[in-house]
C-alpha cells in the first residue's frame, strides 16, 4: 500500500491527514496524484466513493500553495460540482488540508442568499467550490472572475451532463485561461462527457480504477415482487422500521413528501430531500442522517450522486429508476469503497417487465422474490420489523401536549378527570448543521471519503 508521504505531498498535508487517521492512499489516489502534482491534465474514471476528492483536491492545494497569492473575487483554483450537497462535501473534505497550507476555500451554491457569497468573495479566496448556476450568477454581477484560475477540477462530470449543466460548464470553462490545468473525474466517460474532454483537456493522462458496473460487486441485489400499491406500502413500512441507515428513492418531489408523512405517522423517524427543499433544510436533514439521529432518508435522484454518508446499509428503490445509470448511482450510496450493502427494488405487478429490462441494461443480477409484510425473507434480507405506531411530529417541529378538554355538562367529572397530557414520541431531529465527521478514512474497509 502506498502512503501519502510516498506520493510527495507536502509534510503539512501529510501530518494533517495522519491527524485524521488517514495514512494510506486508495487506488485512484495512488494512480493519479503524481500526474496531477506534475501539472498534467488528468482524466479519472472510478465509481463514486472511491476517493476522487483527495485525488484532485490535494494536488490543487499543493500547486496553489507553491505559487503566488489570490486577489478578492479572483480565485486560482476552481471545483465545479453538480449539486449543493456535493459542494459542501468537497469544501468540508478539503478545508483542513487547505488551512494547513495557508489557503482559503469557499463554497458558493444556489439556494443561499447571493449577498453572502458576494461578501465572502470580497476577501481573497484561493479555491472556489461552486455549482455552475451560482458561479455564473456571480460572474454576471461582476463579483467573480475566472481569469486567474490555474487549476480547474470537474467532479461528477457525467451527472452534470445528465442534469443538463454542460452548456453552463462550457461557458465557465471558456472563461478560464486556456493553458490552465484541468482535472476531470467521472463515473463514465461516454457521450457528452467525452466531448467535454476533447474540448478542454490537453493530452490527458487517464486513470480508471473500475467501471461503474464493478461497484455493484460488493452489494446484494434483490427484486421484491410486492403485487399492488397497498401491499407495497405495508412492506415498505416494515423495511423502514429496521435498525441501521436506510435511503429510500422516489421519482418525484411529491412522492418524497408524501412518503415521509406516512413513515412518521407510524413512528419512523424519516426526513426527505429534493430540489424544492431549502438549503438549510437539506443540510440539516443530511446532518441528522449522517450522525444517525434520523435513520431513514427519503430522496429523489438529487441524492443519488455525491452524497457521502457513512454506514448506509440498505438502499430501497421504492419507485424503480427511469434508466439503468440511475440505478447504479442510487445503489452506490451503500457498499462504498469496498464495504458491503444491500439494494432492494420494490416491484409492483405492472412493473415487472420494465424492471427486468432495467437490470439487464445495468448488468446487475438480482434474486426475484415474492414478499409480503410478514415474509421471513423480508426480515432476513432487510431486518424488517413492525413500526411502533406512535406518530412523530413533522421534522423540526415539537409535539405539543394535548390540552385538557373541559366539559360543561358535568363539573364534577371535569374536575375529577384532570391528568397529565399524553406525550407523543419526539422526532429526534437535530438541526446542528454539521455531520459527525464523515471525513475519516482510516482503512480500506472504512473506505475513502474523498
Amino acid at each position: 500500500m502506498t502512503t501519502f508521504l510516498e506520493l510527495k505531498l507536502p509534510d503539512e498535508i501529510v501530518r494533517e491527514l495522519r491527524r485524521q487517521g488517514i495514512t494510506e492512499a486508495f487506488p485512484i489516489q495512488e494512480a493519479a496524484i503524481p500526474d496531477a502534482l506534475a501539472g498534467k491534465d488528468v482524466l479519472g474514471r472510478g465509481p463514486t466513493g472511491s476517493g476522487k476528492t483527495f485525488t484532485f483536491g490535494l494536488p490543487m492545494i499543493t500547486r496553489l500553495a507553491r505559487s503566488g497569492a489570490s486577489k478578492p473575487g479572483r480565485p486560482r483554483g476552481l471545483v465545479l460540482v453538480p449539486t449543493r450537497e456535493l459542494a459542501a462535501q468537497v469544501r468540508e473534505r478539503l478545508e483542513d488540508p487547505s488551512r494547513v497550507m495557508g489557503l482559503r476555500i469557499l463554497e458558493v451554491v444556489g439556494g443561499v442568499n447571493i449577498n453572502r457569497n458576494i461578501t465572502a468573495l470580497a476577501s481573497p479566496v484561493d479555491i472556489l467550490v461552486a455549482t455552475p448556476g451560482r458561479a455564473q450568477d456571480l460572474i454576471n454581477q461582476k463579483k467573480l472572475s475566472l481569469a486567474d484560475i490555474t487549476v480547474t477540477a470537474l467532479d461528477e462530470a457525467d451527472q452534470m451532463a445528465d442534469m443538463g449543466f454542460l452548456p453552463q460548464v462550457k461557458k465557465l470553462m471558456d472563461l478560464t485561461p486556456k493553458n490552465g490545468q484541468r482535472l476531470l473525474f467521472s463515473a463514465t466517460l461516454d457521450g457528452d462527457v467525452s466531448k467535454l474532454v476533447d474540448r478542454y483537456l490537453h493530452n490527458p493522462v487517464t486513470h480508471s480504477t473500475a467501471p461503474v458496473q464493478a461497484a455493484v460487486d460488493t452489494m446484494e441485489h434483490y427484486r421484491f415482487l410486492v403485487g399492488g400499491r397497498d401491499p407495497r406500502n405495508d412492506v415498505l413500512l416494515r423495511i423502514a422500521a429496521r435498525d441501521g441507515k436506510t435511503i429510500m428513492f422516489m421519482r418525484t418531489k411529491h412522492g418524497v413528501d408524501r412518503q415521509v408523512k406516512k413513515l412518521r405517522r407510524v413512528g419512523i423517524n424519516a426526513v426527505g430531500i429534493h430540489g424544492d427543499k431549502g438549503q438549510s433544510t437539506r443540510t440539516n436533514a443530511l446532518a441528522g442522517f449522517a450522525d444517525g439521529s434520523i435513520p431513514v432518508l427519503v430522496a429523489t435522484d438529487i441524492a443519488a450522486r455525491g452524497i457521502d454518508v457513512n454506514d448506509v446499509s440498505l438502499v430501497v428503490h421504492v419507485d424503480p429508476p427511469a434508466e439503468h445509470k440511475a440505478y447504479l448511482h442510487r445503489a452506490g450510496r451503500t457498499a462504498r469503497a469496498g464495504t458491503s450493502g444491500t439494494v432492494v427494488t420494490l416491484v409492483m405487478d405492472d412493473q415487472i417487465k420494465e424492471v427486468r429490462e432495467l437490470f439487464h441494461k445495468a448488468g446487475v443480477k438480482a434474486a426475484e422474490i415474492k414478499v409480503h409484510e410478514n415474509s421471513p425473507e423480508l426480515v432476513k434480507i432487510t431486518g424488517a420489523r413492525r413500526p411502533s405506531g406512535v406518530a412523530l411530529p413533522a421534522p423540526g417541529q415539537q409535539q405539543q401536549p394535548k390540552r385538557e378538554q373541559k366539559t360543561t355538562h358535568n363539573r364534577s367529572d371535569a374536575r375529577g378527570s384532570s391528568r397529565n397530557p399524553r406525550r407523543r414520541g419526539q422526532s429526534g431531529t437535530r438541526s446542528t448543521g454539521r455531520s459527525s465527521n464523515p471525513r475519516r478514512q482510516t482503512s480500506r474497509k472504512d473506505g475513502p471519503k474523498g
